[in-house]
């Protein structure tokens, strides 16, 4: 495929952005290359700045569930925009999707809209030490939770691809407060509660790991957790910022049957515009401002475009549990096929799949944490990675990265894929 133009664009843009890019991992530096620029998108497809289609497997780092430019979502967000882009002030849809998101997950009774992923992370922290009166957060190496300054403590996903786990501009002040636990390790876990005995205010995790790769939890891992918190009163946080909507009505919690204390959304509530939330039982939530000491604002929280979006994108996703069983079936297709390319080879390689989450790592050994994630072959990854964009199929420019499947993707596309997977690999 030719990116010429992709490439102009790229030059134009370093001149005035830093990188050329506004998130780093668009920047290509994990695999090598330049960025590709993108024109529109539409169902399963991206359409580049160079006139190339190409078969989408981030969708949007995970919230186009339905596909690009679902027609609903377009058509609320243009009624919406009609009546005027933001107030700072309430409005009724704010409501209307609170009321439906509280309905679709368990163990929440209110919700605060934010902007963004990162903000959700960042507030549901500052609500846990606020609730609790203690300090100290237990994250795992490998999780990402925005670039908030106590998370950027082995942070998996960009951080990683970037060599730069624990960012310059973050305080040790901020980072003693970060404790550091293993994915899938419950004795990591125990052991940092014993040495810091009272003094943790909550534990924050992806139920299912997006940011090494998908990385589901090991059995009685999230049970355990779990019963830790109870047993230390510790609050329990799940960021569902990718797992959320995505997995089930209820997301993670749903599948996994294991109820958090503090839930926090990103892009998919808000239709793929950027929002965030965070929620929680009625006796946490209330220690937020106005109500509570817990401070935290926003101008465009809740900004209507947003709001109106998310609530087409959720009031389908509600009203049609025929998607996730869709999902489901399409992502354990593209695994049978994937593994069955994959296995013809002499090529160290291992799948993880979760729902409609998936990532194939070029390592024979199971991949459970960032530790074993990071062993994986990255030269077979980076050429793995530029072999099927040149088929025109889209996948993360990182090893550290989920695939999200939409439900747009055709069976034809998925076996698309699978034979570009195979003209691939047998050159690696």
């Amino acid at each position: 495929m030719i990116y010429k133009r992709s490439s102009a664009l790229f030059r134009d843009a370093q001149k005035v952005i830093p990188g050329g890019v506004n998130s780093p991992v668009r920047a290509f530096k994990a695999v090598g290359g330049e960025p590709v620029f993108v024109e529109r998108a539409e169902g399963a497809y991206l359409y580049d700045e160079d006139g190339n289609r190409l078969v989408d497997y981030i969708a949007s780092w995970g919230p186009m569930i339905l596909g690009h430019a679902y027609k609903p979502v377009i058509d609320a967000v243009i009624n919406k925009a009609k009546k005027g882009t933001s107030f700072g002030m309430p409005t009724e849809i704010e409501t209307k999707i609170a009321e439906l998101t509280v309905s679709m997950v368990p163990g929440i009774d209110k919700i605060r809209f934010v902007n963004s992923g990162t903000e959700a992370c960042m507030s549901a922290v500052r609500l846990a030490r606020g609730f609790t009166g203690k300090e100290k957060i237990i994250k795992f190496a490998g999780c990402y939770h925005g670039h908030s300054d106590s998370f950027l403590i082995e942070a998996g996903s960009g951080a990683v691809t970037f060599g730069v786990p624990n960012s310059p501009g973050v305080t040790q002040g901020t980072a003693k407060d970060t404790l550091l636990a293993k994915y899938n390790d419950l004795d990591s876990v125990s052991e940092l509660i014993s040495e810091n005995k009272d003094e943790i205010a909550c534990i924050i995790l992806e139920p299912v790991a997006g940011n090494m790769g998908c990385i589901p939890p090991v059995e009685g891992f999230l049970q355990g957790l779990r019963k830790l918190c109870d047993d230390h009163d510790i609050l329990l946080v799940f960021d569902e910022v990718m797992t959320g909507f995505r997995l089930a009505r209820g997301g993670a919690q749903e599948v996994l049957g294991i109820e958090a204390d503090i839930v926090t959304f990103g892009k998919v509530i808000g239709g793929g515009l950027p929002v965030g939330a965070f929620a929680a039982r009625e006796e946490i939530m209330n220690h937020l401002a106005p109500l509570g000491p817990v401070y935290q604002a926003g101008t465009l929280s809740g900004n209507p475009l947003a709001m109106a979006a998310g609530l087409a994108m959720l009031t389908k996703l509600n009203d049609s549990g025929e998607v996730y069983s869709s999902l489901e079936e399409k992502t354990a297709y593209l695994h049978k096929g994937l593994d069955a390319v994959l296995s013809k080879y002499s090529i160290p390689y291992t799948i993880n799949r979760l729902g409609s989450m998936i990532s194939v790592h070029f390592s024979d050994e199971p991949v459970v944490d960032f530790a074993s994630a990071a062993l994986g072959n990255n030269d077979y990854f980076k050429a793995f990675f530029h072999g099927m964009l040149s088929e025109g199929v889209y996948l993360p420019p990182s090893a550290f990265e989920s695939w999200f499947l939409n439900d747009a993707l055709s069976y034809e596309d998925l076996d698309h894929t699978i034979a570009a997977c195979d003209g691939v690999v047998k050159t690696l």
